[in-house]
């Protein structure tokens, strides 16, 4: 069903007194202020399901970044047991610029993965955390400090 309108009438001007004043100030801020093309330091990816399911999704992902053409490290810290160098092998990672890290007595994977962000000696530091909202704004500044990716897995 149509109903007839009137050509005479004009719209109601709901929103004519935000746009006339704020929009050509929006637009100006929008221009003047470009998009920074720095990347966030810290991604998190949150995988679920079996074990061998997550390594098939996770094999392409590590792969990528083992091909990175930055000169330095591909780093992992303490990933799970089931990533084992020749896992790492079989699915066509860079073993030449893979370093795999594991704490030390009396330390943990926070604490490691936090020093190997902040002496950007890696292009990506990959952890397997648990993180709270603050650790996970710690790892974002250890990154941006080495000029570096953090990218954590989390397994549910």
């Amino acid at each position: 069903m149509q109903f007839p309108q009137s050509l005479n009438r004009s719209q109601l001007p709901l929103f004519e007194a935000f746009i006339g004043s704020t929009m050509p100030q929006l637009l100006d801020d929008m221009v003047e202020t470009p998009w920074l093309d720095e990347p966030e330091p810290f991604s998190e990816l949150r995988l679920s399901g079996s074990p061998g399911n997550c390594r098939h999704l996770l094999g392409p992902v590590l792969r990528e970044l083992s091909q990175n053409q930055d000169a330095r490290w591909l780093t992992l810290v303490a990933p799970p047991a089931s990533i084992t160098n020749a896992w790492l092998r079989s699915v066509g990672l860079n073993l030449d610029r893979l370093l795999l890290l594991q704490p030390r007595t009396g330390q943990d994977a926070l604490e490691l993965t936090r020093e190997a962000l902040r002496l950007g000696r890696s292009h990506t530091v990959v952890s397997w955390l648990n993180l709270q909202a603050a650790q996970r704004a710690h790892l974002s500044s250890a990154a941006r400090m080495g000029s570096a990716q953090s990218l954590n897995i989390r397994l549910d």
